[in-house]
């Protein structure tokens, strides 16, 4: 199934089953009948007409950012100026990788995060007392840098080359988009437009995830991806519409944050929770199967060295 040395899911010519590798110790498990669907439990912001991150935003949108960002760490996005049809063609080649044949995507396989362009599948150990024995998770993932400017397409070999252009022109939008947000988040914290996204280009780091969640015949046995934290500052998410799988923590509760038409995750990582000097937070998600597939994209920008400071003008605040 879906070892490092296998990549056998997504183009799989038996039907998906659940083995030992994949199914986690009943502590671990999702619990997936206790999770809420509610979609008024995570903020959705609606961007329009707010195009010029030089520019002062309007005082409800600063607030409606800021609030999210301090009590939630996630929230939607819509009207935020990348086309749904780019969405669409980025999902559609991600898709497309996740079904190269297996003995393409095995070449690309590494453990090295220093690689270009690689697979990986994630794992958890089965308990803190036994850190090798591990769980396979239920999904696939392939990892790569990005850039709002430059190109970066020449990590991406021969048969990733239609994604790494399509990406090419992702990152652009996203590069913009990312500079918008960065405003609104510096006004929220009293600062100047500016200050958030001089101190990122500093030190940038820009990685990109994509993911690939098989049908699973069996979610409450096994996980896509574990609860964590991110630890790079800002992450950018596309998401499939349709199946829902991405889950934050709140108030003890797991929220499903389910796909909403032409709307954008953001989620903030442990950088901006220390830069903000801990008024906005990184929040613990995680991601569940589905019997139907689902694929997303996470576009993470921050700090290359990590942070171990809040920003000057916050540290006494």
């Amino acid at each position: 199934m879906a070892h490092l040395n296998g990549f056998q899911m997504a183009n799989s010519d038996k039907p998906l089953a659940l083995n030992p590798s994949h199914i986690l110790p009943e502590h671990k498990r999702p619990e997936l009948g206790r999770v809420s669907h509610s979609a008024s439990k995570i903020p959705v912001i609606d961007l329009a007409g707010y195009v010029d991150e030089t520019a002062p935003a309007p005082s409800d949108l600063v607030h409606q950012i800021s609030h999210a960002c301090e009590h939630y760490g996630f929230f939607q996005i819509i009207n935020h100026g990348v086309s749904d049809e780019l969405c669409d063609r980025v999902l559609n080649e991600l898709t497309l990788i996740f079904h190269l044949p297996r003995q393409e995507r095995a070449r690309l396989i590494s453990g090295d995060p220093s690689k270009g362009v690689r697979f990986v599948n994630y794992s958890v150990p089965v308990d803190d007392t036994s850190p090798h024995d591990k769980v396979s998770l239920w999904s696939e993932c392939a990892n790569h840098g990005w850039h709002p400017t430059d190109d970066f397409t020449s990590q991406f070999p021969e048969c990733l080359r239609s994604y790494g252009e399509v990406m090419r022109e992702l990152s652009k939008e996203l590069g913009a988009l990312g500079d918008r947000l960065l405003s609104l988040m510096s006004q929220g914290l009293g600062l100047k437009n500016e200050r958030l996204k001089r101190r990122f280009e500093e030190d940038p780091s820009r990685k990109a995830h994509a993911n690939y969640y098989p049908p699973c015949p069996d979610p409450d046995l096994t996980l896509g991806l574990r609860p964590h934290k991110d630890p790079i500052a800002i992450n950018m998410l596309i998401q499939s519409l349709g199946a829902s799988g991405l889950q934050v923590m709140k108030d003890g509760e797991w929220i499903a944050i389910d796909p909403l038409p032409n709307a954008l995750v953001i989620n903030l990582g442990d950088q901006l929770q220390i830069l903000s000097n801990g008024r906005y937070k990184s929040t613990v998600h995680r991601a569940v199967n589905n019997k139907d597939a689902r694929v997303s994209l996470a576009m993470f920008y921050g700090l290359l060295n990590g942070v171990a400071d809040p920003i000057e003008e916050l540290a006494d605040v």
